[in-house]
This record gives C-alpha cells, structure tokens and sequence, in this order.
C-alpha cells in the first residue's frame, strides 16, 4: 500500500510544520504507512496541551478515508457513575476512565480483522462521553488516539501502549497549557475563578502524573 496522499501542510495549525522536530515526525510517520500496515499512532501530554488540536492537525494532513482519531476521553466515567462519588471532583483523574474499555476498542482497532469498529466520542458541550459515534473502517491505515494515560506505568494502561505503534509527546510551555486550560473550561461553562481553581488544582495533579511518563514516549514533540 502506498503512502497515503496528504494535503497541504498549510492546513496543519498553519506554520507547525516549519519546526523541524513536527516535520521529522510527520515524515517518519509517512515512510512507517508506506509499509502497508495499520499504524495506530497514540498522542499524548498534560491537560491543555493540545492533544486534541494536534491530532486533528495531523489528521488533516491526510487524504479523506486514510486517518481517524479515535479520542481516549470517550472512555470518561459517565456522569450517571461519578455523580454523588469523590470521584466527581477528580473528574479527569485516572481512575475515572474506563480503561478497560478502552483497551479493548484499541486492541480490535489493532486486529483490523472486523470490517469497521465503532468508536465513542466525548462531547464537551455535555460533559459526556457518546457511545458508536466514530466509524473506524479495516480499510483506514493511520489510526490516531489522543488522551492522557497513554503512557501510564500501571499494569492496565500497559496492556494498551501494547497495542500501539507509536507514542508522541507533546512539550508545551506550561503557562499557555494553563491558560488554553482555564479557557476552554469558561466557554464550556464554568465560572472563571472556578476554572482557575480547578486548572491549578485537579487538572494539575493529572499533569504531575502525565509529564512523569514523558520519557516512554518514542517521541517528544514540541507544541504550542
């Protein structure tokens, strides 16, 4: 199988890929799909650091029906599950996913023996994740996923960098990863000072636990 075509790099978050160590990724990840194997590409780093904008940059690189992201967060906890537990204010935290879950959908997504494998979505807007909303055709040979654990040293999360090919890590400066953070809880309807409290205080001990795991990763890529 032939390298997939990509469109302009334009599309990807404009000048990304000027930095060298984007553009080395990039290719590297080009020259690993020419060998005609399903790639499963995992994306991960700290809360706010733009897993979600990177992978849909990295996507769009793609040609249509060759790449899909398969985000982790469609493996939160319901709210119908934490609501009235402590883990309701660790919501993020990573004993409030479903990690059992999400190691089966990536191992039959690793298979590629079933002819399209649906996936869960998580929809901010509801603060829910949304099951059998991402088609995941055999015929589709990057599949990319974004989330926190990826590299995780515990036993359960293991068993899923297993099945995957390749880890990034994304670097961001710590001050815009914290800003992007208490931003995107406004617009999602959290008060600005609540937004502050809970980027500085949950989201923060997610990240300490995150950026210990950086050096498992194949990759650390630059990003802001």
């Amino acid at each position: 199988m032939a390298t997939p075509p990509v469109t302009s790099p334009r599309t990807f978050s404009g000048t990304a890929l000027r930095h060298p160590e984007v553009a080395a990724a990039v290719d590297a990840l080009r020259q690993r799909l020419a060998g005609g194997n399903r790639v499963l590409l995992g994306i991960t780093g700290s809360p706010g650091s733009g897993k979600s904008t990177f992978a849909a940059g990295l996507h769009a690189l793609f040609a249509a029906g060759t790449a899909v992201v398969v985000p982790m967060d469609g493996f939160h906890l319901g709210n119908a599950i934490i609501d009235g537990t402590p883990l309701r204010q660790r919501k993020g935290a990573i004993d409030t996913f479903d990690v059992g879950g999400y190691f089966s959908l990536v191992e039959r997504l690793a298979r590629r023996d079933e002819p399209v494998v649906y996936a869960p979505d998580f929809r901010r807007q509801i603060d829910e994740p949304v099951a059998s909303s991402i088609a995941v055709p055999a015929s589709v040979p990057l599949v990319i996923t974004e989330g926190n654990y990826l590299l995780a040293d515990d036993p359960r999360w293991r068993r899923v960098r297993e099945q995957l090919d390749e880890v990034w890590f994304l670097d961001t400066p710590p001050a815009l990863r914290l800003a992007r953070l208490v931003d995107r809880h406004v617009r999602f309807g959290m008060e600005r000072r609540a937004a502050e409290e809970w980027a500085a205080g949950s989201d923060e001990a997610n990240a300490r636990l995150i950026e210990s795991t950086r050096t498992a990763a194949d990759r650390i890529v630059p990003w802001s």
